[in-house]
């Protein structure tokens, strides 16, 4: 995913911690745990884990130690995002976790070569991207999963192209004032978009802040 010149305030901000390499997202802190429950409903009892764009990587840490029967490979496409990943790995005894890899999920192609999945989680990036690279990426999630895994993309997203809040919508503003191309997606699009690649609605949950998570599934014979 190209960094974009996207406003401070926006869920991408991470703050370095005394060591100098760890990350922290405010905004990770906060949803954490909410993911982490929608997790425990959907997720499979073993097998692998993709997250993509893991930012600071306090999600996957977090989510590794919840599920360790899940193998984890989190991935970013910032240099500065891999290290800190790495370094938080580095202060927790996880053996489920993978070191993390670059990966751009917005290009074509990504799927094919991180096939075989059985749970891809996204948290916090579709916001940020342009309309073209969100569903470049949902084209790519059902050659990435394998039959019968599961997608998770969560994060702020319109309903029926209407913000939610005052603040979702100075949010989004803010977004497309520094980007017209990126911002708020609207929600029933994104479901247009998992339908058409060929994934299966399992859930669209409501999240705490206005958040949603779109739980999708690549058919078991597909």
């Amino acid at each position: 995913m190209t960094r974009r010149p996207v406003p401070a305030e926006t869920a991408s901000v991470a703050f370095p911690n005394a060591d100098g390499t760890r990350l922290s997202a405010p905004s990770a802190a906060r949803n954490i745990g909410p993911i982490t429950e929608l997790l425990r409903r959907h997720a499979p009892p073993s097998g692998r884990a993709l997250e993509l764009a893991s930012g600071t990587g306090e999600h996957v840490i977090a989510f590794a130690a919840a599920f360790p029967n899940l193998t984890w490979q989190p991935t970013d496409v910032a240099p500065e995002r891999l290290a800190s990943i790495d370094a938080w790995a580095a202060t927790k005894n996880l053996p489920n976790l993978h070191p993390a890899r670059p990966l751009d999920a917005s290009k074509p192609g990504w799927g094919a070569d991180h096939a075989g999945h059985d749970l891809i989680v996204l948290v916090n990036l579709l916001h940020l991207i342009s309309e073209a690279e969100a569903r470049t990426l949902v084209a790519e999630l059902p050659a990435a999963l394998a039959p019968g895994g599961l997608c998770v993309l969560y994060g702020p997203f319109l309903r029926g192209d209407v913000a939610t809040s005052d603040g979702d919508a100075r949010f989004h503003a803010s977004l497309q004032a520094a980007d017209p191309e990126v911002g708020y997606k609207n929600d029933a699009d994104v479901v247009d978009w998992l339908q058409a690649a060929g994934l299966r609605p399992v859930e669209v949950a409501e999240m705490p802040a206005n958040n949603l998570a779109f739980v999708s599934q690549r058919p078991p014979g597909g």
